[in-house]
């Protein structure tokens, strides 16, 4: 696991998050970047995909595993999916290397701004939500 607090704030990151999707002038291209981002996702150990760290609630498998070490939380995580890895890509970039107190304040307007809600099946949107709600428990169960 890397070990790097995060560097710029979440505004920042949610900032150039929707200045990166909205360049975009069609749901394909948004499309095609949210799958190139899940494309870098790092390779999560075997150890780590434990029906403990499974996201419940999503039609893919989603696996997450969340370390806090000096008062950060760190995370991990893959989907056999390609958008859906693309959206824990994207919440990773928001929530790793962060504070639990960052994670539980940090607001998620911005998914509204990139347009995100409004184009994810009702499935990938439960799925989205499950993932954020698992982030947002563990970091309130370490304040």
């Amino acid at each position: 696991m890397n070990y790097q607090p995060a560097e710029k704030s979440i505004a920042d990151v949610q900032a150039d998050l929707v200045k990166r999707f909205t360049h975009f002038d069609n749901w394909k291209d948004r499309y095609k970047y949210l799958i190139d981002m899940g494309k870098v996702l790092q390779k999560m150990p075997d150890e780590y995909k434990t029906e403990d760290n499974r996201i419940h609630g999503c039609q893919s498998q989603v696996w997450i595993h969340i370390e806090e070490k000096d008062g950060v939380l760190y995370m991990e995580a893959m989907s056999d999916a390609a958008i859906v890895s693309g959206l824990i890509a994207l919440l990773l970039k928001i929530y790793n290397g962060r504070t639990p107190q960052e994670i539980k304040e940090a607001p998620l307007d911005f998914l509204a701004d990139i347009g995100l809600l409004q184009h994810l099946s009702a499935n990938r949107s439960t799925g989205l939500y499950h993932m954020i709600k698992r982030i947002q428990s563990e970091a309130s169960a370490r304040l």
